[in-house]
Order: C-alpha cells, then sequence, then structure tokens
C-alpha cells in the first residue's frame, strides 16, 4: 500500500488492485457535477504571464528568467531545470492577465460581467479551453480540440442578436480569408524564389554585358549569335589560363561556394534539445543513431530510464531549414507539436538558402522545400484568428491546405496540390478541408500566373504537347518502363539508407555538416562540367527530355537519322550515371533540398534511353507488325516519341521514390495537357508502386520518419494484430499514480516527485491516473498538474485535494468563493477514455487514430490496471514492423 499522506513510497513497489480493497468509489458523475463553476478555478489562464504569446513558435526550453528558449543551445547542455525551480510552461507568482480565455471572450464579444446560464454551464465544464498550452515534443490533445472547439461554437452561436449573427459569419468566413492569405504569400514566395534563382545560377558560366542580372537566355532572346553574353574564360583571357580551364575553375569554385553559403544559412537554424526529449533528430538525417530498446518502464521513444538512478541527458541537434521538410511536415500534421519548426526564422533562413542551394547546380530540387515554407506560411498566419492560434487542431487543417499550395506553385498544378495533401501528409482531412485546400491552391496558382515568374505566361515548370497519340504495341514498354522505374526508385532509397550509414557517420563529417555539403559540392562540380545534361538545371533538363523533337532544336536529343540515335544513348547513359549517383550523395546534406525533380531527372534520363532503343528498332526493322504499320518514313517520331517515354518514366520513378500515385499521375496530366496520355502515365505509376513496394516497403519519407524516430502513427497503415491490449499494458507502479483511497489530500513533493519521474521518460504530454481502492476515478494530465504545482507558494508543506467528496462541498457554490490553490480537481479529468485488458489491439489502434488519443487507460475486471501512452503504442507498431521485415 501506498502511503501517500505521508509522502512515503517506494518507487520499486508494484501496485496491487486487489490488495487495496474493493470499495466502490463516489460516483465519476457526481465528481464531473460537483466541480467548482468558479470562474477562479477555472480561468486559468488569466494568470499566464502578460509577456508570453503561446503559439506553435513559442520558446520553451533554455530559459533565462523562467522562459525557456528553443532558438538555440540551452546553457545547461541539455541538463532539465527541475520542475519546482521553474516549470517548463509557467513560472511561480505569474499573473494571466491578457490570457487566451480572456482573449478569446473579448474577440467573441462576451462581457465580462455577462451572466448568461448556458456560458456559465460551459465555462464550469471540464472541456473548456482552460488547459495550459501544448509543450515541446508532445502529441496534439485532439480530443481535447474538437471539445473546445464544439464550445466556443455553442457560445457563438447562443447570441441571436445581429452582433452576434455578425460575429458568427465572421467566424465562419476566418478560414477563407486564411487560405486566401496563405496562397497569396505563398505564390509571391515562390516568384521571388524562382527569379532570384533563375539569375544566379548562370553565373557559374559568364554574365551578361547588357544587364548582369538576365541569363544566357533571356540576354540572347532571338539572337542567333549572341556577343552581349561573355563566359568568364573570355573575361579573364588576361591571366593567360586556357578559356576551358578557366570556365571550369570559376564554375568549380561558384558551386562550392553557393553550396556552402546554403549550408551556412542553414546551420543558422541550429536547435538543441535535450536527448530525455525521446528523439534523435528533427531533419532529414538518415544516419541518426539508433537508440536502444529497453522495457516498457522508459521512455516511449528514447533511452531506457532506470527508476533509481539519474541518466546523463545528450544533446540533440536538428537543423529545421535544411533537407526538404516533407516528412517534417507529415509529423507536424498528424498532430506532433514542434515548436520553432514552422516559425518566422525558418521560414526566411529556408528561403533564401533555397536560393543559393538551387543555383548550385546540385541535384536537388525546390519543391519539397515549397512545402516547408507554405506551411511555415501557414502556421504563421494562423495567428491573425484566434480560432486557429489557440487550437491546435484547427491549426492543422489549415496547415494542411498550405501544404498544398506549395506543391500547387511547385509544378503550377493546383488539383495535384489538393492530392498531395490528401494522399501523402495530411492526417485529418475532412470534406470542409478539402473544399477550403483547393481554393488555397486556386489562390496561389492564380496569384502565381498574374505574377508570371516564367515569363511565358504560364504557371508550370515547363509545359510540353505532344501532338501523337501512343500505339497499343508501346502499351507493354510502358509497363516496362514501370517495373524499371520502381526498381530503380526503391534501389536510391536503399542506396540513400546504405551511404547515410556509412559516410555521414565518419565522425569528422557528423560533426562538421559543412565539410560533407563542400565535399559534394566539388564532387557535383567536378563530374558535372564535362557533360551537358548533368550541368543543366534539373527543370530545364527535365524539360529537354520530355519535349518532343523540332527541326530547331539545339538540345542534342534529336537525331537527324537512325544513325545518330546510338551516340544520343551514349550521352544519356553517362548523364543517368552521374545524375544517380550525385543525386544520392546529395540527398540529406544540410541544405534546403527536394528530392521530387531529381528523382523524376533520373527516371526521364531511363525513360528517353528506353525510348530511343526502342526507336532505333523502329528505324532499323520498318517491316516489322510489332509497329502497327508506321514508317520511319514520315519520320522518326511517327512510330516512338522518346519525350512520351521520358515523362512517363519520371513520374514512375518519382512514384518509386514518394509512393505517390494519384497524384502523380494528375500532375503529369497537368504539366502535358493531354488526355491521350493519361492512361501510360497511370499504368506506369500503379506498376512503378507495385514494384518498388516489392523490393523496398518504405517510402523515402516513411524511412526517414522510422529512422529518426517520429512518433507518427501512419493512419493509411493497417498492421495485423495477434495480441491484445494486455500484452503492452506495463505494470502498476506506486510512481505512475495517484492513490487517494486513505485521504483525498497529497502531498504537493510527492506529487511533484511523480512528476519528475514522467519528464526523465520523456512523458512531458503523459498523465499520472488518479484511483482510489484500485477503481479509476479521474486523471491529470502532466502538463496541468506542473501548472498547478507551479502556483502553490509553499510546496513543500502544502497538500492538495486530488477528489471531490459530496458531504464536503455543497453543490450550490456561489461564483464569489475564493479559489484555494492546493484544490487540484478542475485540472482533473473524471472521464479518461479507459479499455478493458482484454481489448483487441485492434480497437486500441482505431482509438488512437480516430479519436487522437493521447494515452489509453487499461482496466482489468473494472479496476485500474495500466496506461498505454501513444508513444509507447507506436514503439510497439514499429517493433511489429520490423520483426516481419526479419
Amino acid at each position: 500500500m501506498v502511503n501517500e499522506e505521508d509522502g512515503e513510497e517506494d518507487e520499486e513497489t508494484t501496485f496491487s488492485p486487489v490488495a487495496a480493497g474493493f470499495a466502490t468509489p463516489t460516483s465519476p458523475t457526481a465528481t464531473r457535477r460537483l466541480h467548482s463553476a468558479r470562474t477562479s478555478d477555472l480561468d486559468l489562464r488569466s494568470r499566464l504571464p502578460s509577456r508570453l504569446q503561446l503559439d506553435e513558435n513559442s520558446n520553451l526550453l533554455a530559459f533565462s528568467d523562467g522562459v525557456r528558449n528553443y532558438t538555440s543551445a540551452p546553457n545547461t547542455a541539455g541538463i532539465r531545470i527541475p520542475s519546482r525551480a521553474g516549470s517548463i510552461l509557467i513560472p511561480k507568482h505569474h499573473s494571466r492577465t491578457n490570457s487566451l480565455g480572456v482573449r478569446l471572450a473579448s474577440a467573441l464579444g462576451f462581457d465580462k460581467g455577462r451572466s448568461e446560464s448556458g456560458l456559465a454551464e460551459s465555462k464550469a465544464s471540464l472541456f473548456t479551453d482552460e488547459r495550459v498550452w501544448y509543450d515541446q515534443f508532445t502529441s496534439t490533445d485532439w480530443v481535447h480540440d474538437s471539445i473546445a472547439d464544439a464550445f466556443r461554437l455553442r457560445d457563438l452561436r447562443s447570441r441571436k442578436d445581429f452582433r452576434g449573427r455578425l460575429y458568427a459569419w465572421f467566424d465562419g468566413a476566418q478560414g477563407w480569408i486564411l487560405v486566401a492569405i496563405i496562397g497569396c504569400i505563398t505564390a509571391c514566395l515562390a516568384y521571388f524564389i524562382t527569379v532570384t534563382e533563375k539569375s544566379i545560377f548562370e553565373l557559374k558560366e559568364g554574365y551578361c554585358t547588357g544587364h548582369w542580372r538576365l541569363g544566357k537566355s533571356d540576354c540572347c532572346y532571338g539572337e542567333e549569335e549572341c556577343h552581349a553574353w561573355r563566359s568568364w574564360g573570355e573575361r579573364m583571357n588576361f591571366t593567360g589560363i586556357e578559356r576551358l580551364w578557366a570556365d571550369f575553375i570559376v564554375y568549380v569554385v561558384s558551386v562550392i561556394f553557393f553550396a556552402v553559403a546554403a549550408c551556412f544559412l542553414t546551420l543558422l537554424t541550429r536547435t538543441e534539445i535535450p536527448s530525455n526529449y525521446s528523439l534523435r533528430t528533427l531533419d532529414e538525417n538518415l544516419a541518426a543513431d539508433p537508440k536502444p530498446s529497453g522495457d516498457n518502464d522508459k521512455g516511449p521513444l528514447g533511452p531506457p530510464v532506470s527508476d533509481n538512478s539519474t541518466v546523463p541527458p545528450s544533446s540533440t541537434v536538428y537543423y529545421p531549414a535544411a533537407g526538404s521538410g516533407v516528412a517534417e511536415v507529415k509529423v507536424i500534421l498528424s498532430g506532433f507539436v514542434v515548436h520553432g519548426y514552422l516559425g518566422v526564422k525558418t521560414l526566411i533562413v529556408k528561403t533564401l538558402a533555397v536560393i543559393l542551394s538551387l543555383a548550385s547546380g546540385l541535384s536537388l530540387g525546390k519543391e519539397g522545400p515549397y512545402v516547408h515554407i507554405a506551411t511555415c506560411v501557414g502556421n504563421i498566419a494562423c495567428r491573425l484568428f484566434s480560432k486557429y492560434n489557440h487550437n491546435d487542431g484547427k491549426r492543422r487543417e489549415v496547415l494542411s491546405a498550405s501544404a498544398a499550395s506549395g506543391v500547387g506553385v511547385a509544378f503550377g498544378a493546383p488539383i495535384g496540390g489538393v492530392l498531395f495533401s490528401l494522399e501523402e501528409v495530411s492526417y485529418y482531412f475532412p470534406p470542409k478541408t478539402l473544399f477550403r485546400t483547393f481554393f488555397c491552391c486556386i489562390v496561389a496558382s492564380l496569384s502565381l500566373k498574374f505574377l508570371n515568374p516564367y515569363g511565358t505566361g504560364k504557371i508550370v515548370i515547363f509545359e510540353v504537347r505532344y501532338i501523337t497519340d501512343w500505339r497499343f504495341f508501346e502499351i507493354f514498354i510502358f509497363i516496362l518502363l514501370g517495373v524499371l522505374s520502381g526498381a530503380l526508385g526503391a534501389l536510391f532509397i536503399k542506396a540513400s539508407g546504405v551511404w547515410a550509414r556509412t559516410f555521414r557517420r565518419i565522425p569528422v563529417i557528423k560533426r562538421w555538416p559543412v565539410l560533407e555539403v563542400a565535399l559534394v559540392a566539388l564532387v557535383t562540380g567536378l563530374i558535372s562540367f564535362w557533360n551537358r545534361y548533368s550541368k543543366l538545371a534539373v527543370t530545364e533538363l527535365l524539360f529537354e527530355l520530355a519535349s518532343p523533337c523540332k527541326i530547331d532544336t539545339s538540345s542534342g536529343l534529336c537525331p537527324a537519322d537512325g544513325d545518330q540515335i546510338l551516340d544520343i544513348v551514349r550521352s544519356l547513359a553517362i548523364a543517368f550515371v552521374v545524375k544517380s549517383f550525385l543525386t544520392t550523395i546529395t540527398f540529406g546534406i544540410k541544405v534546403p533540398a527536394g528530392i521530387y525533380v531529381p528523382s523524376m531527372v533520373v527516371g526521364g534520363l531511363l525513360g528517353r534511353i528506353v525510348g530511343h532503343l526502342v526507336q532505333y528498332l523502329a528505324f532499323t526493322y520498318p517491316e516489322a507488325r510489332m509497329w502497327g504499320g508506321c514508317t520511319a518514313e514520315e519520320g522518326l517520331e511517327s512510330c516512338v516519341t522518346p519525350g512520351v517515354y521520358a515523362l512517363v518514366a519520371a513520374g514512375a520513378t518519382m512514384c518509386g521514390v514518394t509512393r505517390l500515385s494519384v497524384t502523380l499521375a494528375v500532375i503529369l496530366f497537368e504539366l502535358t495537357g493531354s488526355l491521350d496520355h493519361v492512361l501510360p502515365f497511370s499504368l506506369a505509376v500503379l506498376v512503378a508502386k507495385w514494384t518498388a513496394d516489392a523490393i523496398e516497403p518504405s517510402s523515402i519519407y516513411d524511412l526517414l520518419t522510422d529512422m529518426n524516430s517520429y512518433p507518427l502513427l501512419d493512419n493509411k497503415l493497417r498492421p495485423v494484430f495477434t495480441s491484445d491490449l494486455g500484452d503492452i499494458t506495463p505494470a502498476v507502479r506506486s510512481h505512475r499514480v495517484i492513490d487517494i483511497s486513505n485521504s483525498p489530500m497529497v502531498p504537493a513533493k510527492s506529487l511533484r516527485r511523480k512528476l519528475e519521474h514522467l519528464h526523465s521518460v520523456g512523458e512531458l504530454d503523459g498523465g499520472l491516473p488518479v484511483i482510489r481502492h484500485s477503481v479509476l476515478v479521474g486523471l491529470i494530465p502532466a502538463p496541468d498538474l506542473e501548472f498547478a504545482l507551479d502556483k502553490l507558494d509553499d510546496e513543500e508543506g502544502s497538500r492538495c485535494l486530488m477528489a471531490q467528496n459530496t458531504t464536503w462541498h455543497d453543490a450550490e457554490e456561489t461564483d464569489d468563493y475564493d479559489h484555494d490553490p492546493t484544490d487540484f480537481t478542475p485540472y482533473i479529468d473524471p472521464a479518461p477514455v479507459a479499455l478493458d485488458i482484454h481489448s483487441p489491439m485492434d480497437l486500441v489502434f482505431q482509438c488512437f487514430v480516430k479519436l487522437g488519443l493521447r494515452y489509453i487507460c487499461v482496466l482489468r475486471d473494472g479496476q485500474y490496471a495500466g496506461l498505454v501512452h501513444k508513444k509507447t503504442f507506436v514503439k510497439y507498431i514499429k517493433e511489429l514492423e520490423h520483426a516481419g521485415e526479419t
């Protein structure tokens, strides 16, 4: 038996429900009814420091005056300051003036003196939006957010006067106004990135004497012989260095300079956190060190922590501006709170760094970073309206629309952007969000068309039109391309993992990310200069590969006769090997880098090679019946158009890497505008997905999520379970529960020890069940408990009320009763979600996925038997997956 009254407890004691007795506690319904309705009890947010503006970009770690800072490394080198000296969330002796509740009531027009029965009832409810804000590295309380929004709507619609109706109309219009603003700003940023990157990219080769900001194509537009464009070799003829070698030296130096500059900008977003927060990294680091596994009484996704020992915490470092950010956005949209990852600093740095990384000529794209940038815009714009700023669930609906607009402006494909959000990143996507996402993408596309970044009046990154239709015999070649491209995408994932586990784990490379970027840039410059196709920007190269041949083309991909085909194939084969290698070593370096278009380029090279080989067969054996009567006399492309093969393989390879399916088929259709080729695109994508799944079940982002231990519970998967809830339920221990069998008064120092144990194992979003005679009577969330404890003036000598009894308080208490800070009952959830210990694991999976729960209480014969955290369940799912693979 645990003696909570004396504050003495044995940390190793296993709690026995049977030994505790079988007395029936007070009805939870009565307990809920007797929760105080006093404003002083429930207006928790009115005691927040007025200087704190808590949102997803709040600084909550590494504090100087009680407020932790996440923008830089903490001075404690990752050591968590004991929460009794200052809470993670709220310092002691604070005022909550201008709080969330006050500001929300003010925004809705509620007068403080207004006394209405419906409003008073909602204030008295446990689920009014009065809890403390989310902490770092925790999961979103979806249920709480949904119920809080329901109460907000009820209070808003209870007003039947003109002002109330006006507020209700404006409340409904806020979502549309918000996504329209996000779409416009995203288009402006895309325009800025495209125009600036295009001007800088060709500075590696020369400059325009008339206007240095113009690229070669714009400088020499309409001229057969361009005298305005001067290469660096011509400009440096005074040095005596041969022109070709001067161009080569300047090119290599420029690639390294732009890449290193992008890396230095990215490193400005460096964030260091204690490892107790159960993460390995938070950027696209395939070389993250694996953590050892232990028993059930450890951090849910972190290192095992002994009950009687202190494990010195190490630091975990991540760079929010690195990589594409798609995997992290996907984790955030699933309800994982990461402060600062979608903040203003990340937005500015990533926007500038992606320009330099693209200008360097590395084998990377901008489409993935566009998703992250657009999501940053959405997160920042949510601060305009408290409806989204103070409700994490509602915020994520807007972030889903923002991510879609990023793809919409990247490819010029608004419908593809909507499908991308639905298929890849969104976790919760109701019909209302679908329509709002579509509106956001349309606004972004219209804004981009008005800005005209490409100077063509189009919004697509490139536009190709195919005149001839495909023939029946080509359907087998499209299937072959699907198989080859799917295998290529799966092998790229495996190769990236091998490269990260070998080269990136070299100590000097791991310690100095700039060194890896410089080496990759050096290799890229040395290799790419000598091959025309690897030297081009990825979007330009993909456009040339997918384009049909014209008489005046200068791409070198259009043979005049059949004898030149094999020479073109030879050049494409060299470019294919070079691009494949460069894309593999580039993915994962510490610069903003997308994988979409680079993977499409590699696939496009493969498809163009296959297309020219088929074209060569048609030229060599024109009388074969398989050609369906077409003859080479009508032109080499009368039977086979290699550009179609290139675009089909490009989409199929991207599918093999990302496992997008419908989205890719629609994007390819929007790029070509050809209904005739929708079937080849779709067929190749389907075959590629089947092939890639057979070789490597995980997409590149699934691999990142798994290796970095992001606590993502994928709602698109359905694991096969052979166990029940009891198999993952940890033993009930005294430091994991609050026992009020002897007395509802519990020493505050005992509660603090229990809270610190939860923090030590990384469960900042965990909770402590309240039990009486082995029966679950409530649960207090860890953030709420910490906030309540920090309100106490004398924590050492205080005893806290953890349950109300009908004989102690009258149900008709008046509202002017002063709140006792030692009364913790307003923070207790009287009806936590609980399942029987024999519940099938499929039911547990559906509860976590569909309800978005943080934890589930476990009962055996009606008595408390344990608590299962969401992260523990995610870890169990990952172990099942690994066991199935072996």
